[in-house]
């Protein structure tokens, strides 16, 4: 069984007995200011002019306030760009579409900056706050910030225009556009509505296709590729926020699984005149819209339209002065298609890179603009997770995959012109996890590398993996805030067993503090379980902050990855279809087995805990597998698929009225009746997302059976139930129920 090694800076391991009540982790201090993971580093980028790298980091005595950084690479500085209560010194309400889109982008316990973009000559960077939007001159001003926009409506999703002149963003559903030099501002769409909008990400593209726009600017700058959306086809639906002193009726257009969706028209305005021009979707309105994007030529026009089963996935190419269009490929899947931002059409050659899993594994293919496959670049029984960069004048692909391991992500090179596309090479050097962001050219990256032992870290590097500078080392030395926690880190196992069909289940432990082999241990078994999501892997998060206290409390710390989740293969996942809380539960069980297996363990306190498809899982352990664990703990979980989005839920089950018994079976309420064993149920009362329905549907069918439950609820609070104080009480919460369910019962 491979061991990770201990973080490589800590010092020996001394025993617990010597470690001073200060140096003790606890839930407070985890979500406590400074992070104890470092500085708080979100969205490293490049400047287009290769002199700089940017990024907000949140501040050291207030960890959820996000400022705008840079490293300059000629002077090896790192400083302070703009610190944001400089350029608003209150925080302003958000708008209820900002407040829906930042909790869609998981960022809304954040504030100050939270988002920025380039100007595509490295001029600009442009930034909203407050509802307006900012930009900072890096040339002329010499650094000073510049207000925009400055009406009382709420701007948000700003993005300059190539050339550099005008920045489009969205003020009340519309399209709008300013002048950098006058701020001058104008729309372009004038007929939204409460249903309609011009240039919006609807809730669906937003939550599950990972598309946070709805507009596109041509390369020349001349026009504006946007959506629009019309939500009328959606039924509105009642829901209930809770706060604590009110209760406020929302009615939402919610396109729950098996009822219509929003509708689309794809259009290109003018920026000069205003005048838009319909492009034709076909003759199916039940649709989606995932992706568009401009060839390089600025003529042309990339258009991903899915279908509604999304079985087949059709990538059309349209003349935007003609309107002539054709299909370059058809992706087509007897379950569902995965996905991608793949698609990178080449400069000086009639040719596009795309990835597929047409294979069983996703890779990378070069493609003719007729459709004709040219070569395959990767391949292997192995997946790529995405395409990062491409050098055209040196014929070079960048990716990072899963080559190794799926529990890592590294980063690889190919030639465009491989005859092997089974021989890749790796870039990267260290194990753990890898989030690479290229230069436009491909020749230097960012990298924000972090393991199990190693807070993130962010570094520059030339195109062949040499580090030219650290940005933030990060490293865990006596002033890092991690530091006295280093000596009580306990380090992270990585392994696999074999499952149901001979497939590799990927797991991770951690044992307790001062480990003896001759005692038995509780176990806190943390699981996650969908498709989206891998759980054990090699990286540091404030997961695995959560993870290191458990282990300091006691407990054996694990958590196996089940068949249905991504990174190992289309057969792996497929496995899933029709059968969402089935197939899970059967390979968790293989991890359930494992551990009663071991010496160690006290198979009589095993205690398992989930949030969101988690926290389904969890109670589906319980439902179905009543005796197994001694507690569980769901945290805003669903409970009723019916009950959830179109975009999710159908890609899995197809809809309730063509499948209904998968519905049947996959829905936790079947089975509630079987739960005899301690359950504690969290969710927030403002959750729009896995709506608080789930969770009162579940305590009235506990009710009736007169089973006894704990619940926990969140008055004001949405799906990540992201307030600061909510925050610890939550996870306090969480860990006082299993100390009394799994310790104190000894």
């Amino acid at each position: 069984m491979p061991v990770a090694p201990l973080i490589a800076l800590a010092l020996a391991m001394i025993s617990s007995s010597a470690i001073s009540q200060d140096q003790t982790l606890t839930i407070e201090r985890i979500f406590d200011s400074p992070d104890l993971s470092g500085p708080s580093l979100r969205q490293a980028e490049l400047s287009p002019a290769g002199d700089r790298v940017t990024f907000v980091r949140g501040r050291e005595n207030d960890r959820d306030l996000m400022d705008l950084w840079e490293y300059h690479i000629a002077d090896e500085q790192t400083r302070r760009l703009v610190a944001a209560d400089a350029v608003l010194s209150e925080d302003v309400e958000l708008s209820d579409e900002e407040e829906a889109r930042r909790e869609r982008a998981r960022i809304s316990g954040l504030r100050g900056i939270v988002e920025y973009r380039w100007s595509r000559d490295g001029r600009f960077l442009i930034f909203p706050l407050g509802g307006n939007i900012f930009l900072l001159d890096l040339v002329d001003a010499q650094g000073d910030v510049r207000q925009i926009t400055s009406d009382d409506a709420f701007d948000t999703d700003p993005r300059i225009a190539p050339d550099g002149r005008t920045i489009a963003f969205v003020r009340e559903r519309d399209l709008w556009v300013a002048n950098v030099e006058t701020g001058e501002a104008r729309a372009l769409t004038e007929d939204a509505t409460e249903t309609i909008s011009n240039g919006m990400a609807e809730f669906i593209a937003q939550e599950e296709m990972a598309r946070s726009t709805g507009y596109w600017w041509s390369p020349d700058s001349r026009h504006i590729a946007y959506l629009q959306v019309d939500e009328s086809p959606i039924d509105v639906s009642l829901r209930y926020e809770i706060s604590g002193g009110e209760i406020r009726m929302i009615e939402q257009r919610y396109p729950y699984a098996g009822t219509p969706n929003v509708t689309y028209r794809l259009g290109i305005v003018a920026v000069d005149s205003g005048e838009t021009r319909w492009i034709d979707l076909g003759d199916q309105p039940d649709i989606y819209i995932p992706r568009v994007a401009w060839h390089p030529d600025g003529r042309h026009l990339s258009v991903q339209r899915q279908s509604r089963d999304q079985q087949t996935l059709e990538l059309l190419l349209i003349d935007t002065s003609s309107g002539d269009q054709r299909s370059l490929l058809t992706e087509e899947s007897e379950t569902w298609i995965n996905l991608h931002d793949d698609l990178y059409f080449l400069d000086d050659m009639d040719a596009f890179i795309w990835s597929s899993e047409r294979s069983g594994y996703k890779h990378l293919y070069l493609f003719s603009l007729e459709g004709e496959l040219i070569r395959r670049l990767t391949e292997g029984d192995w997946s790529i997770d995405e395409l990062v960069g491409v050098d055209q004048e040196l014929g070079l692909v960048y990716f990072t995959g899963a080559e190794v391991s799926p529990q890592e992500k590294q980063l690889y090179r190919q030639s465009l012109v491989t005859n092997s596309p089974e021989i890749v090479s790796r870039i990267s050097a260290r194990s753990g996890w890898h989030e690479i962001r290229m230069d436009r050219a491909a020749r230097v990256y960012v990298d924000t590398f972090s393991s199990t032992n190693q807070p993130p870290q962010l570094s520059l590097h030339s195109a062949d993996g040499e580090r030219m500078a650290w940005l933030i080392e990060n490293r865990v030395d006596d002033d890092h805030p991690y530091a006295s926690f280093i000596e009580a880190h306990q380090p992270t196992e990585f392994g696999h067993l074999i499952g149901p069909e001979e497939q590799k289940l990927y797991y991770s432990m951690i044992r307790p503090l001062d480990f003896d082999e001759s005692r038995q241990y509780p176990v806190f078994f943390y699981v996650y379980g969908g498709p989206t999501s891998r759980l054990a892997v090699n990286s540091w998060g404030r997961r695995g902050l959560i993870n290191q206290y458990m282990a300091q409390q006691g407990y054996v710390v694990f958590s196996i990855d089940n068949r249905g989740i991504e990174r190992q293969g289309k057969a792996f996942q497929d496995a899933a279809y029709l059968k969402l809380g089935q197939i899970e539960m059967v390979d968790q069980m293989v991890g359930l087995d494992f551990l009663k297996s071991q010496s160690f363990v006290d198979p009589d306190r095993i205690g398992i805990f989930g949030w969101s498809y988690g926290g389904y899982v969890a109670l589906m352990a319980a439902a179905q597998y009543p005796g197994e664990f001694a507690a569980s703990v769901a945290v805003a979980p669903v409970t009723d698929w019916a009950l959830y989005d179109t975009h999710y839920t159908e890609r899995y089950l197809s809809t309730p009225q063509a499948r209904p018994e998968a519905y049947e079976k996959g829905n936790v309420l079947t089975y509630a009746e079987q739960i005899s064993d301690p359950l504690l149920l969290i969710h927030g009362m403002a959750d729009d997302n896995v709506l608080f329905t789930h969770s009162t549907m579940l305590m009235q069918a506990l009710q009736e059976a007169a089973i006894p439950f704990e619940l926990m609820t969140y008055p004001g609070e949405k799906h990540g139930i992201t307030g600061s104080g909510q925050r610890v009480h939550v996870y306090r919460a969480i860990t006082d129920f299993f100390h009394r369910e799994l310790k104190d019962s000894q």
